[in-house]
């Protein structure tokens, strides 16, 4: 391939999914018929390009989002194929931030699974326009139209059907395309020979009927083939292709095709539609950043001549090239050995190498233009989320969020040379996923480490234990709760001190009281003109939020509060900013103490799928595990799946005892949903009287 590609021929894009639903696979297929890869890996085998780390290996599971380039019919897609499991999930975060479009793969048998509900919610704020693929066509219980009904009650999306299957579940051989109106039949083992055929005669009928179904949904979306369609005139297949991509990009309808990525059938043909469908970087609005100077909102067009704007949106330790910087770059050219500007944190980089990564693998390159992805060595301030712009034109773009952890564990060094290596490997670690916490306890003096979930920590451990050699003991998973308040209050912090020569004063009036769910921390100043200098009121603020990350219960962070500064006073010579923080830590303590604090917990939404004959069991289980049973579907197979929300504190060792309830055959998907208000029992045991302690 050239070594310029036009930008109208690059594809960005993502694979997205509930966890085994078959994204690595279908990578795996995508670089062998694009010839990237000259033989297919097996998941189960641990020979994927894209699960390269040891633990994806031998879990058989993506933890990491990695990105391989591959070329089909003259244009570049940039693929990331992300993980399926929750406690994964930043990885798709952050993936679905740089693409531009994304490949959404469901499991023919399950349909839309509740990962595949929360990554279609991530694609969805991010304006990510998405085709799907209906894999596992070839397993027994495959339902193809199933699936796409499943799409639109659950995702409330508008999916259309490419594709009509040529049987089903171990007779499955191929489709028919509706645009081309064409069977395309696979007749070897490798899919590398698919012959294109004359519709079937038994099933003539059912595709007269999608075909008709499809020209008058994508007439729908543009005005020409309206007219035409309401004259009764004949619509070419290229009219169609061209009216659907227009359709896809402003995501008002999901294209939806079928196949079996194990069996290599139907992955030449989601190529086709990556190609015919998905967005470049000049079909997708162009970014906008804020500069930082005048403040103004600024556009950066996708162009080589624009000034230089790109997203760091991952950082990755590498044994051998050191630390890399994965980039999407929106406008301008990133170059080797020119210094950048890092905008989020006001400091000069240098370039030192530019690498397109294929998994784990390199490919030096002398810059990356816009539209493309890659990864440099040699930034040192730079983190997940900054912007990389032209010193001369500094602009920041919109950051990631990122959910915060929900479960902790304690962890200590076993000896004195793993205590001076541990803080080092626990930096890097969490330099590279923003969803891992590191925290101290001050009263024990043991690390603590956050993270989303069980599996999540435990990865973590043993990337700590194996990668970078260091032993430790690990404690038993924490749940990391939250602090809130029920009531309002007032209270005042007066803060007056004598030390040596100098004289401190600040005073404080503050009310508190409780906020909806979900709203964090607000801080108002509703102060009277005049009574206190406004270099103060910020360091008041900043006083709120620091007493705010930590609560009185049990040092918790408090959320759900709203704080306003009421009233205070102040000394034209004595008071200083540290002052006045100090008279709100003590007004923070007070007020709290006053407005009847709780704590909340992680509430979990949780699906269990089981054999029918167990369910009466699974649901005594849950009902003690205090969860709200919220549904119950049957599925395939005599299976049912039962919906609820239950406390994360109550879902430890889960996996066992369901294995044991359903004879292995049960599995489950939990992710995090709320913080609730913790029961009084429940709080009164979790803090042995916590009003007694606080003086209550």
């Amino acid at each position: 391939m050239p070594e310029v590609i036009p930008l109208e021929q690059i594809r960005n894009i993502g694979v997205i999914a509930h966890i085994d639903a078959g994204k690595t696979t279908t990578t795996e297929r995508i670089l062998f018929y694009t010839g990237r890869t000259h033989r297919m890996g097996a998941v189960d085998d641990g020979t994927t390009v894209t699960d390269w780390m040891e633990q994806e290996r031998e879990r058989g599971i993506t933890i990491t989002a990695a990105a391989v380039t591959c070329f089909w019919r003259n244009c570049q897609i940039n693929i990331v194929d992300t993980p399926g499991h929750i406690d994964f999930t930043a990885e798709v975060q952050r993936s679905l931030r740089v693409l531009d479009g994304g490949i959404v793969v469901l499991d023919a048998v399950a349909g839309v699974e509740p990962q595949s509900e929360t990554v279609w919610h991530q694609a969805d704020r991010f304006q990510v326009p998405r085709i799907c693929f209906v894999n596992k066509m070839d397993r027994v219980g495959a339902d193809y139209w199933r699936a796409i009904d499943m799409i639109r009650e659950r995702l409330g999306a508008q999916p259309l059907a490419l594709q009509v299957p040529i049987g089903s579940e171990a007779s499955f051989t191929g489709v028919v395309d509706l645009i081309e109106n064409k069977a395309i039949v696979y007749l070897d083992d490798l899919g590398t020979m698919p012959e294109i055929r004359d519709v079937p005669a038994e099933l003539q009928e059912e595709v007269d009927h999608w075909r008709e179904v499809l020209i008058e949904r994508i007439a729908e979306t543009d005005e020409t083939l309206t007219t035409k369609y309401l004259e009764g005139a004949e619509i070419t297949p290229a009219e169609l292709r061209k009216a659907l991509r227009a359709a896809t990009v402003s995501t008002q309808l999901v294209p939806v095709l079928c196949g079996t990525a194990l069996r290599n059938k139907g992955v030449q043909l989601l190529l086709d539609a990556i190609v015919d469908y998905l967005p470049s970087p000049l079909e997708v609005p162009p970014i906008r950043g804020l500069n930082p100077y005048t403040k103004r909102e600024e556009t950066c067009p996708p162009a080589k001549d624009s000034p230089l704007a790109a997203l760091a949106f991952k950082i990755v330790s590498d044994s051998f090239a050191g630390r890399l910087a994965y980039v999407r770059v929106y406008s301008g050219v990133l170059v080797t050995s020119k210094r950048v500007l890092n905008a989020t944190k006001n400091r000069k980089e240098r370039v030192g190498r530019i690498v397109r990564m294929q998994a784990n693998q390199r490919e030096d390159m002398r810059a990356l233009k816009a539209g493309d992805i890659g990864a440099v060595v040699g930034f040192k301030f730079t983190f997940t989320g900054d912007t990389i712009c032209d010193p001369s034109h500094p602009i920041v773009l919109e950051s990631i969020k990122f959910p915060e952890p929900v479960i902790s564990v304690r962890i200590e060094p076993r000896t004195k040379a793993d205590q001076d290596k541990i803080s080092d490997v626990l930096r890097r670690l969490s330099e590279e996923d923003p969803t891992f916490r590191v925290s101290l306890d001050e009263e024990t003096g043991q690390t603590i480490i956050s993270g989303m979930g069980e599996l999540h920590l435990e990865v973590l451990v043993d990337r700590m234990l194996r990668e970078f050699k260091v032993e430790a003991n690990v404690g038993k998973p924490q749940v990391s709760y939250r602090e809130t308040i029920t009531k309002p209050a007032r209270a005042e912090g007066r803060f007056e001190r004598q030390a040596g020569t100098r004289r401190y004063y600040g005073h404080v009036w503050l009310e508190l009281g409780p906020a909806p769910r979900g709203t964090g921390l607000q801080f108002r100043d509703r102060l009277a003109p005049g009574t206190v200098p406004k270099q103060y009121v910020k360091a008041v603020e900043q006083g709120v939020r620091e007493s705010a990350e930590g609560g009185v219960i049990m040092g918790y962070p408090l959320v759900d509060l709203e704080v306003s500064l009421v009233d205070g006073s102040y000394h034209p010579e004595d008071s200083s900013e540290q002052a006045f923080k100090a008279a709100t830590a003590l007004a923070m303590r007070e007020g709290i103490i006053q407005a009847a604090p709780t704590l909340m917990e992680p509430v979990m939404d949780l699906e269990v799928l089981a054999p029918e004959e167990f369910v009466g069991e699974i649901i005594g289980d849950l009902n003690a595990r205090r969860a709200n049973i919220e549904s119950m579907e049957v599925r395939a197979d005599g299976f049912q799946a039962v919906r609820c929300v239950v406390p994360l504190a109550e879902m430890f060792g889960y996996a066992t005892d369901l294995r044991s309830m359903t004879q292995g055959r049960g599995t489950f998907t939990m992710e995090f949903d709320h913080y609730a208000e913790l029961p009084e029992s429940t709080l009164w045991e979790l803090t042995g009287g916590y009003g007694i302690r606080l003086g209550l």
